[in-house]
């Protein structure tokens, strides 16, 4: 595999991964589906070259639940660990992932997301926002979700996960669609700084060590209920320090197309067709869904733009993007979903019928 500095034209999913190993995977299990099973294949090819030393565990359990289970064993002795799913093995895994986040562990899942609900099929969606973003299992916890918009984003974003996942002792979703997932691109796989984090919390299991205990069960209501506030202090510091969007052309743009994900690549093709034209419209992508960017979008709406979501699903950003804006102005919608894409050519017409409405 080449991962050095001369582009590579590589598959999305195929770049997640090599970019996992780049930024020092020790650990990776998961149950293999479709559309996302090139991230284990690859790991798997992977598994025992010289090039990846610190890579020591590759397991392909019997079930999603096993996998989840192996993920927080090996985070609990502070390693990178890292599985990989698509929407309904992720839906498998939240259990576990309630217990990660009251346990404060930190790792890496990817969701490459396929077309539901139920089995749906293999198509893109994005109709896994509200469980990844609102929390799809029991309890109050959050996970830190990152949105790539290209393969190259593929290759960088498990570097910046595992970063946030130690920063603040947090599982971290890296959320794909299955379209992201199949595209090929020429990309360079970036050189990446592997920091060295504080894990005097994780368990050794060696004699003559301090004992660790990391679980999510506490009895005692008060103590519980100490943790609780615990993690929503750290939910605060993360809201405030890690938002992180994309702003493309929206100085003097009266219409903001928001949209996240392999919609953005859409949306940006569009926007620029439109600016071709005439018309003042611009983009912003968010690339942290949670902690979601809803001081800068009511920056926006103070300003006096309209808003237009895109989405991949019937409309779950949407409602982020209509609280941040708070009714200060119109917030308009397009909505696919089943697997289908839409065109910069339908939103052309979706913006049209928008400005006619607003000369009227």
């Amino acid at each position: 595999m080449v991962t050095g500095e001369k582009p590579v034209y590589i598959k999305g999913n195929d770049a997640i991964a090599i970019g996992a190993l780049k930024a020092g995977l020790n650990a990776y299990f998961a149950y293999p589906i479709t559309p996302s099973s090139e991230i284990p294949e690859t790991l798997a090819r992977e598994f025992g070259s010289e090039e990846w030393p610190e890579f020591k565990s590759f397991v392909q359990a019997s079930s999603e639940l096993e996998a989840m289970s192996m993920v927080i064993g090996a985070a609990s002795g502070g390693v990178r660990a890292m599985t990989a799913t698509s929407s309904p093995g992720f839906s498998l895994k939240q259990e576990a992932l309630s217990y990660a986040t009251a346990m404060e562990l930190p790792m890496l899942i990817v969701n490459i997301q396929r077309a539901g609900p139920g089995l749906g099929n293999l198509g893109p969606e994005q109709g896994d926002y509200n469980q990844s973003t609102k929390g799809g299992g029991h309890g109050n916890y959050r996970l830190i979700v990152i949105a790539p918009n290209s393969v190259q984003e593929m290759a960088s974003f498990p570097a910046w996960g595992f970063d946030l996942a130690f920063t603040y002792r947090n599982p971290v979703l890296i959320l794909g669609d299955a379209f992201a997932g199949q595209l090929k691109e020429d990309i360079v796989f970036p050189k990446v700084d592997r920091k060295q984090y504080d894990t005097n919390w994780a368990t050794t299991g060696s004699k003559g060590t301090q004992r660790h205990i990391l679980s999510s069960l506490e009895l005692d209501y008060s103590k519980l209920n100490a943790h609780i506030q615990h993690l929503e202090a750290k939910y605060d510091s993360i809201t405030k320090k890690e938002v992180k969007f994309e702003e493309h052309l929206l100085n003097d743009a009266e219409l903001v197309i928001v949209a996240y994900g392999i919609s953005a690549r859409i949306a940006k093709q569009y926007v620029n067709m439109a600016r071709k034209a005439g018309l003042k419209v611009g983009l912003f992508r968010p690339m942290t869904l949670w902690p979601f960017p809803e001081n800068a979008i009511r920056r926006l709406a103070d300003q006096g733009k309209r808003f237009l979501v895109v989405e991949l699903s019937t409309g779950q950003m949407l409602q982020d993007v209509r609280l941040a804006v708070g009714g200060r102005t119109q917030v308009y919608f397009v909505g696919i979903a089943g697997g289908l894409l839409p065109t910069p050519r339908e939103l052309q017409k979706t913006v049209d019928d928008i400005m006619r409405k607003v000369a009227a």
